[in-house]
């Protein structure tokens, strides 16, 4: 295993555990934008063959309202 896929995928489920936390009733939701941003900053790079070769996140179709 490579030396960050174990810290990104820990991580990832923190994300994800904090986003289904977020969604329950009474969840305190000034820990969930405190805590949020710092857990993405903290992702490291993702694991080899996480996305296909040449895959750049800036290119896509435009979002509603958005024009290149």
């Amino acid at each position: 295993m490579c030396p960050d896929c174990e810290d990104f995928a820990r991580t990832v489920l923190l994300l994800g555990q904090l986003a289904l936390y977020a969604d329950t009733t009474g969840a305190d939701l000034d820990f969930v934008n405190a805590i949020s941003p710092s857990l993405a900053v903290s992702l490291p790079e993702p694991p080899p063959g996480t996305f296909p070769p040449g895959y750049d996140p800036n290119k896509g179709p435009d979002y509603p309202g958005e024009g290149r």
